[in-house]
């Protein structure tokens, strides 16, 4: 069975660092002419309405994921540096 989500071993790090809470979520971007793309965002914070999401929980980390992103092969890391640091959604498919 494939994971809801995967989340590697520096991004549950960083979100227990920031609470112990992580919403992954479709973010619209709007294009320089008027078009619009969903992009996969992760935040470590818990959504305005937790029950438009699905609640997980592993090892002291609450993950609320949007519905249309679970089981999609997805990945939740960390990249930056100290202050700068922030999580991302990658494909774990290559």
């Amino acid at each position: 069975m494939p994971e809801i989500i995967a989340v590697s071993d520096a991004a549950k790090a960083f979100i227990k660092q920031q609470g112990g809470v992580v919403t992954v979520r479709l973010s619209p971007r709007h294009g320089c002419c008027g078009g619009l793309a969903n992009v996969a965002v992760a935040e470590a914070s818990t959504p305005k309405d937790p029950s438009l999401y699905q609640g997980h929980r592993d090892e002291d980390i609450t993950l609320f994921i949007a519905e249309e992103l679970a089981y999609q092969g997805l990945r939740v890391d960390v990249e930056g540096f100290w202050k700068l640091r922030h999580l991302y959604v990658d494909s774990v498919l290559k």
